[in-house]
């Protein structure tokens, strides 16, 4: 049998967006939201050519805490302290509160980033 074959034989599911959900974790919001954040935090100190150790300066950690947040562990880490970090980077956090969606029963975290990482170098 072609791999082809067997892999039009899978069943998948069409994800809701947030993998966290997908997998029926709590808090899964937040996990995104903070996923996200590491993401553009991670983006950001590739984009000012920053070493791990000169990040971990410039965010006020050690290096290894700088390569927990590079590699997704974010066990420890906020929302309010990535939101820190992002600021010691140079870039400006908005919170914005909206009425939730008439379709949802309740309200929803989400993160609005830059598609691009060019508006990370503007100051």
């Amino acid at each position: 049998m072609k791999l082809s074959s067997k892999i039009m034989n899978k069943k998948f599911e069409q994800s809701s967006g947030n993998v966290f959900a997908d997998l029926n974790l709590s808090n899964s919001e937040e996990a995104l939201a903070k996923a996200e954040l590491a993401r553009q935090i991670h983006l950001i100190i590739k984009k000012k050519k920053l070493t791990q150790e000169k990040a971990a300066l410039t965010l006020g950690i050690d290096q290894p805490k700088v390569s927990a947040l590079a590699s997704g562990k974010l066990t420890g880490f906020s929302l309010e302290r990535l939101f820190r970090f992002l600021n010691e980077l140079g870039q400006d956090v908005t919170i914005n509160v909206t009425p939730k969606a008439r379709t949802h029963k309740r309200g929803s975290i989400s993160i609005d980033a830059p598609d691009s990482d060019s508006n990370y170098l503007r100051r």
